[in-house]
């Protein structure tokens, strides 16, 4: 696991993306116009295969591989690469009506017709066995190939399946988990509502016509789905692993909503350790009515700065779309401009790629209209593959950049088991938990800064970091509590918040705040307040007055010096936030959902003591992003103009442009949507 081998074959970004020639069989001139319009656009990888089973197995165990065959054969003398996708995420209609239990069932026991993609029993043995039989028939025929880059294994694996199979599936993985029936009703507080289980048969997954208030077992069937999944993937990838062990393999993640927070449905922490490198597709809605483009901007930078810290290495940028896609509320098309911007963040941020869902749009169905390279007019003059070929050029240029590193002293951290166990969670306020999102805010000053920061899950090491930042940790295991503390008392700077330490592992309220918090901050908070959207309070710190909204901590303090006061309601002028000494180390706690302005004081107050700095002296605004990666003998940095407008930024070091290699200094004034790329040698070689 874990195998750093993934640019052995490729010492170039990767530009490219999903390509469906199993669409055009019947249309040989569009294949062959494909490679003239591969060379013309300056891409280099393409993902082939993906939901092509029914071309591959037309009928059960009549395989049809000579079309392939063609494709990856002149792909290569284009001088292409291909990353070759296993087809499980969209079956044929014959393995559907030959074997009904691989179709999925839905929480309400409903049986799903065939249709759709994604929509397959992940315990089902017969789907098991015929994905591994079609994954190792694609191995043994172009693991050798040498156009042949990685593995992709299947494609945005989600959702969950209720049949049989699966309720004992999901009932083997709680006996292992808890060994006895005495030992899961007490984890999962089951004497509520006299719902104890005497026998193992009578635990169902969550459903609306039956079991939902039960929190432990809602996280436990959550658990359970990230892990079926991952065995899913596991027994998919063993003729891969097997017959081509040296290369790597990815599947894609994704991130959900229009706040791009991370996809909620699956762990991804869990199923990185999985794959060789970690790939994602990314689809945010530039462009919208409702915040800056600078705004969605770091959204984007802080689920890149996650996908890169779960294996601490590049990521693939395995989707995006170079204009509109077709899935949007409102789909609309990239400016002028953006796709160059939005191709470089990623890359700034960790990715070793810009590849595309998709290369040609289909004549047909429903993504017939979603944004690709090759539009219906098969035309090579439209703006947007003039802007993906410009896109190809600049990637070329850097080839030095492929496979280095964005170190960081800061880490946030983010838990999907705490997002899971909070959203169930029956109190505070429906609408304004917002955990991922809170996430965002306290990412926004570092962002904004342009100083890297690590988005960590709680397995990783803390000790990295001059400063962690752990808000609303609502479920906190003891091994986490011994980790943080250790991480204090070690000379560490940690920062948490109101809602942290609530629920144990198993979604039980601690009876008390832990004892390791405690310890920790110094403190013990009495109650939480839940306001309304109208609700207003204020808290006083550093002789500033900054607003309150939704959530507020009434704390009792032991030890913790107090630093900030709440100005108002039944518990004014107590304290609203705190510092506390331990070991080597210092401890914050932020009582209450405070504004942007006292994230931004804190952190600056933070990070000078602490001396962490941005890797390249500038000054600008806020809509404009500096991001370095660090190489080893240089460092490269991504100065982004995320706004409609002229930004002016001031270099306070001189710096290289990198197309001319000419030395700049003093201001440069970025045009709307801007991108300059500039080195600088590694301080670590001056």
């Amino acid at each position: 696991m874990g195998r750093k081998i993934y640019t052995s074959k490729a010492r170039h970004l990767l530009h490219g993306g999903d390509y469906n020639p199993d669409q055009w069989l019947d249309v040989p001139d569009v294949l062959q116009d494909d490679l003239r319009l591969m060379r013309l656009a300056h891409t280099n990888t393409y993902s082939v295969g993906i939901f092509a089973w029914s071309a591959l197995e037309p009928t059960e165990n009549q395989f049809t591989f000579d079309w392939l065959d063609r494709i990856i054969d002149d792909i290569h003398a284009n001088g292409g690469r291909v990353i070759l996708a296993t087809p499980s995420g969209a079956r044929p209609a014959w393995l559907s009506q030959t074997y009904p239990e691989v179709l999925r069932v839905d929480e309400r026991r409903v049986k799903q017709l065939h249709g759709g993609r994604h929509n397959h029993c992940l315990t089902s043995p017969v789907y098991r066995k015929k994905t591994q039989q079609i994954n190792r028939l694609l191995a043994e025929r172009y693991g050798n190939h040498p156009a042949l880059l990685m593995w992709h294994v299947s494609n945005e694996y989600g959702g969950d399946c209720h049949c049989p199979l699966c309720q004992e599936a999901f009932r083997d993985w709680l006996k292992v988990k808890y060994e006895t029936l005495e030992a899961l009703n007490a984890s999962w507080w089951s004497a509520f509502w006299s719902h104890t289980f005497d026998d193992w048969s009578q635990i169902e997954s969550p459903s609306p016509i039956g079991e939902s208030m039960v929190h432990g077992l809602n996280l436990d069937w959550k658990r359970f789905v990230t892990d079926q999944t991952i065995s899913f993937f596991e027994q998919e990838s063993v003729p891969l692993r097997e017959l081509t062990p040296a290369l790597p393999i990815t599947t894609n993640f994704m991130a959900d909503t229009e706040d791009l927070i991370p996809f909620q449905a699956l762990d991804y922490s869990r199923f990185a350790k999985h794959v060789d490198v970690v790939s994602w597709d990314a689809y945010p809605t530039w462009h919208n009515d409702w915040e800056t483009t600078a705004n969605l901007a770091l959204k984007v930078g802080f689920i890149n700065d996650l996908f890169r810290s779960l294996k601490q290495q590049p990521f693939l940028l395995m989707e995006s779309t170079p204009s509109a896609v077709n899935w949007h509320p409102v789909n609309k098309a990239k400016r002028p401009g953006m796709h160059l911007l939005s191709s470089l963040q990623m890359i700034a941020h960790g990715s070793d790629s810009v590849l595309y869902f998709q290369w040609r749009k289909s004549r047909g169905s429903s993504e017939k209209f979603h944004g690709a390279v090759v539009d219906h007019d098969r035309s090579e003059q439209n703006r947007v593959f003039q802007e993906v070929a410009q896109v190809g050029r600049t990637l070329e240029q850097l080839d030095a950049v492929v496979g280095t590193t964005r170190p960081a002293e800061v880490g946030i951290l983010y838990d999907w088991e705490n997002n899971w166990a909070l959203n169930d969670a029956q109190g505070f306020a429906n609408d304004t938990k917002q955990y991922p999102q809170t996430l965002q805010e306290h990412y926004r000053f570092f962002y904004e800064q342009d100083i890297p920061v690590d988005v960590i899950t709680k397995e990783q090491p803390f000790d990295a970091y001059k400063l962690l930042i752990v808000p609303m940790l609502y479920l906190v295991s003891a091994t986490t509590l011994e980790r943080l503390q250790r991480f204090v008392e070690q000379g560490g700077t940690l920062v948490t918040t109101y809602m942290t330490g609530l629920v144990d592992e198993h979604d039980l309220a601690y009876t008390g705040w832990p004892e390791e918090l405690q310890t920790i901050f110094g403190l013990t908070p009495a109650e939480t307040d839940t306001l309304y959207p109208s609700d207003r309070n204020h808290v006083m710190f550093n002789g500033k007055q900054y607003e309150l909204q939704e959530y507020a901590t009434v704390i009792q303090v032991d030890e913790a010096e107090v630093v900030g006061r709440y100005t108002d309601d039944f518990y004014r002028q107590t304290p609203a936030v705190t510092k506390h000494r331990l070991g080597q180390g210092e401890a914050w706690y932020i009582g209450g959902r405070l504004e942007a302005a006292f994230q931004r004081d804190l952190y600056t107050l933070l990070t000078d003591r602490l001396r962490i700095e941005a890797p390249l002296a500038t000054s600008h605004r806020a809509e404009v992003s500096v991001q370095v990666r660090r190489g080893q003998e240089k460092d490269y940095g991504f100065i982004l103009n995320f706004s409609e407008v002229e930004q002016p930024i001031e270099l306070l070091e001189p710096l290289l442009e990198s197309a001319t290699q000419t030395e700049i200094s003093s201001q440069l004034i970025l045009a709307p949507y801007e991108v300059k790329i500039v080195e600088r040698k590694n301080r670590d070689q001056i």
